[in-house]
């Protein structure tokens, strides 16, 4: 883990998506946080030491969705499916399906594993995941400010977590995606999906991949917009907690009452050309029951003492 000082930062941003705005002035207190996201290696150990299954391994609760018909409750989860050519990018479900047996230890489908992808990040994992495994270590998850405090790796105000420039001197500086998402990737590296920890630099805190390669969870309820400035310097937000559990819900789905967190830093499904949320202040909602081939978390701690 890293610690990571504290202090007074500009969060949000008014030039991007909307639920980022407005900029506003807050304080954070020093934490501890992993220094990148949790591994297939890590989530491993924890599994094989709790038997914790993972909401994508147990078949959904009927009650829990009203008017759904009994043969689509199956366990899975969503996994990425690049179409074969250009499709309407309103329409995410023409490249995400929720697959039979997709699962942190088959992140493609049931036909697929994660040997060889010990060091790359675990995903399918919902909210109640990692909190099972944050407090296995004994540790949290981040709030949506001390996440992207962060992120920022004291670089307050910049556009991205390493400057103003998303590839300077034309390096790639995360996992992110290249070409026309979400059917031409045009990436030259090994990697077209997750990358292993420590691919890409660090920030400059030392964090790696708090942008790009998976989202990570934040405990904060989501949120439409952040709150205004304080009108007086001396009433800053002092370690903030986000929105309401009861103003986070999917208004779109007023028939599936599942609350939604704050997830943070974008992933390699992000492109120009669609979603430009690989900056510190991008932000999204995410149902606490929903677990996904591109998400995953990292946990913290708020004692000094930790090591």
């Amino acid at each position: 883990m890293r610690w990571i000082p504290g202090g007074t930062f500009r969060m949000g941003s008014d030039q991007h998506y909307l639920e980022e705005a407005p900029v506003h002035r807050v304080e954070v207190d020093g934490f501890w946080i992993d220094e990148a996201p949790v591994t297939n290696r890590q989530f491993k150990r924890f599994v094989h030491a709790t038997g914790h299954r993972t909401c994508a391994e147990i078949p959904p609760d009927p009650d829990d969705y009203p008017g759904a018909l009994p043969h689509m409750l199956y366990a899975g989860s969503l996994v990425f499916v690049p179409p074969r050519g250009p499709v309407d990018l309103r329409l995410w479900s023409r490249w995400w399906a929720f697959l039979k047996g997709a699962d942190w230890r088959h992140p493609h489908g049931p036909n697929s594993s994660i040997k060889g992808l010990d060091d790359h990040p675990v995903v399918h994992v919902t909210f109640k995941d990692a909190e099972a495994y944050a407090a296995w270590a004994g540790k949290g998850l981040p709030t949506e400010a001390e996440w992207e405090f962060a992120a920022r790796g004291g670089l307050d105000g910049a556009e991205f977590a390493w400057g103003d420039e998303l590839a300077p001197g034309g390096r790639l500086m995360a996992n992110i995606w290249q070409g026309d998402f979400p059917h031409l990737n045009t990436s030259t590296g090994a990697f077209r999906r997750t990358t292993p920890i420590g691919y890409f630099p660090p920030n400059g805190y030392g964090l790696i991949d708090m942008i790009g390669n998976v989202w990570e969870w934040t405990t904060d309820w989501f949120a439409q917009q952040h709150r205004a400035d304080a009108p007086k310097a001396c009433c800053l937000p002092q370690n903030p907690r986000g929105g309401r559990e009861e103003d986070s819900f999917d208004l779109c789905t007023p028939h599936s009452r599942i609350p939604r967190k704050v997830v943070k830093g974008g992933s390699h499904l992000c492109a120009p050309n669609y979603c430009r949320r690989y900056r510190p202040a991008a932000r999204q909602p995410q149902p606490i029951d929903t677990s996904m081939s591109h998400l995953g978390f990292r946990t913290i701690a708020r004692e000094r003492s930790r090591h």
